[in-house]
């Protein structure tokens, strides 16, 4: 016990002066950093959609299911017209760069905020949140009661931003994730053709063991197997080669720069990279960046009415256009999905969409931690931004964590993780009209099951290791990062809200195609589970009502 107090004061004593003055450096750095905006594209850009345009499908956002939708669709021989909210992110800033980085937020980082929302809003107890111009930046952090949820802004939806780990969940979790769903058909056609269609690879396991940038998975590796946890390696959607010459120093640094929060310039395989570059290549596919769809509604003459709004960089509506659609695919993620169904229930533009349009929102289980570890046992000042392994615990305890990194260019002795958990707990979007908008009935407490279902992992191995948690990382005196999610799931629930392969109850030939059809929970990381379901609905929508 004597040994143990003696770490831990060390820890929070000399250990702490040292980082306060790297920490100090980093982030003294960060709040001086430049305001670089990136540039609307300067080059002949395809024009967006004209008011008044006919369109035979009209996708709204360019997402993983969108994404699926409009490469499928143009490839069967249909024109397709996919309308994002954020931008086209194809043009570097003033610093040369397309994206921003993580430890230099600037107003390419956030969605039309004043200030940043950092899922990390702590250091050693200080505030790292500070204030950027107000832009169409890529990251969301939109708040609603008692959760923030996370989500990309831009041609390529979610997969701007999030940390690319590519996970097929175990089959025996898969009937619990979607019960209507064929399991062989999943996991024999559709999540072998979203793997291969995501660039989805597994890290060389030789490299793994000495490179520098993975200490940090090495000592989480370690912690786990030491306290009788699985660690298992998952797949992401970064090119490891580059990332080997990242390391080498024969590159860009991305990954190694700590690229990932506010999109990855080099070595990650966004959407921009697959689907979407599929997409371009069939030349039947118009995208226009910076429109949000504001209604859908029946037309007179048959198929919809859309309405949308196009958006200046400050987020000014400068334009509104109507055109009509045969068909419309929702793909606007889980929650901008759910909200526009939800609101064009309440407001009559689509009153046959049944009682289930808002039901069945969940967070997958998210929850943050991070461990202090001992003197002996330092996670490396290089970390890469993209985790590569896990500690599976679902069938016990109902959590899979993600060994996450925590890049800030100094050593922290700190584990972090992002735990996925079997939270049973569901929320729905209702209509507030007096308000004018869309509410989630989520509550703070709900994350309780998570916290407990992530202690099964990290109480027996701070007990094994003779190590507590870090409580400086959320706030003062918090450990658990409980107020957020990165995996909003649900909100018009396959087979509920929708019929079997995503077509809206009450209206032929609209359909959700994205993250809201998938019940709250995949139980790892969701977007080849996003990805698949939408490689098998679509090509049942195309065979069937084409």
């Amino acid at each position: 016990m004597h040994e143990r107090d003696g770490h831990g004061a060390g820890y929070r004593g000399v250990s702490r002066r040292g980082f306060i003055a790297g920490t100090g450096s980093i982030l003294g750095a960060a709040a001086l950093g430049g305001r670089a905006l990136a540039t609307q594209p300067s080059g002949p850009a395809a024009a967006p959609i004209a008011a008044g345009a006919n369109v035979q499908a009209l996708v709204i956002g360019t997402g993983y299911g969108g994404s699926v939708a409009a490469l499928r669709l143009a490839q069967a021989g249909v024109d397709v017209h996919m309308i994002e909210m954020g931008m086209a992110w194809d043009t570097p800033g003033s610093d040369g760069k397309i994206f921003a980085n993580t430890t230099n937020p600037d107003g390419r980082s956030y969605w039309l905020r004043t200030k940043t929302k950092q899922p990390l809003s702590n250091f050693l107890g200080f505030p790292i949140d500070r204030k950027i111009p107000r832009y169409t930046g890529i990251l969301d952090a939109e708040d609603f009661s008692g959760i923030t949820v996370y989500q990309g802004r831009g041609v390529g939806g979610g997969s701007l931003v999030n940390g690319g780990m590519a996970v097929t969940p175990k089959r025996e979790n898969f009937g619990a994730i979607l019960p209507s769903v064929d399991v062989d058909e999943m996991y024999n056609t559709y999540y072998p053709r979203a793997n291969a269609g995501l660039g989805s690879a597994t890290i060389d396991p030789a490299w793994f063991e000495s490179a520098e940038c993975y200490q940090y998975a090495r000592v989480g590796r370690k912690h786990a197997q030491r306290s009788g946890f699985p660690f298992v390696f998952v797949p992401t959607v970064y090119d490891w080669d580059y990332m080997k010459q990242e390391a080498a120093g024969a590159v860009p640094k991305s990954a190694l720069a700590g690229e990932i929060l506010y999109g990855n310039n080099y070595g990650k395989r966004s959407l921009q990279k697959t689907y979407l570059a599929q997409i371009k290549a069939t030349g039947k596919v118009t995208i226009s960046p910076l429109h949000r769809v504001t209604s859908v509604a029946p037309a007179a003459g048959g198929g919809y009415t859309v309405v949308m709004e196009q958006l200046s960089t400050s987020g000014d509506t400068v334009a509104t256009k109507t055109v009509t659609a045969d068909r419309v695919f929702f793909a606007a993620g889980s929650v901008g999905t759910s909200k526009l169904l939800v609101k064009l229930k309440a407001n009559g533009a689509l009153p046959n969409l049944n009682g289930e349009v808002g039901q069945g929102w969940g967070d997958n289980g998210n929850v943050m931690c991070g461990r202090a570890n001992h003197l002996w046992d330092p996670t490396g000042s290089l970390q890469a931004s993209i985790p590569t392994g896990g500690i599976d615990n679902w069938t016990a305890g109902g959590a899979f964590a993600e060994v996450a990194p925590l890049p800030t260019g100094i050593e922290t002795y700190a584990s972090f993780y992002l735990s996925i958990t079997k939270n049973p707990n569901r929320a729905q979007f209702s209509w507030n009209a007096a308000a004018n908008r869309v509410d989630l009935n989520w509550q703070a407490s709900w994350k309780q099951p998570s916290i407990e279902m992530a202690k099964s992992i990290f109480d027996k191995i701070n007990r094994k290791e003779g190590t507590i948690y870090r409580t400086d990382l959320f706030g003062v005196s918090k450990i658990w990062g409980d107020h957020l999610t990165y995996h909003p799931l649900g909100g018009a629930v396959l087979n509920k809200a929708t019929d079997n392969y995503g077509r809206l109850h009450g209206h032929p030939g609209l359909y959700v195609i994205d993250g809201a059809l998938i019940p709250g929970n995949t139980s790892v990381n969701p977007f080849v589970s996003i990805t698949a379901l939408a490689e098998r609905n679509i090509e049942k929508i195309i065979a069937t009502d084409l």
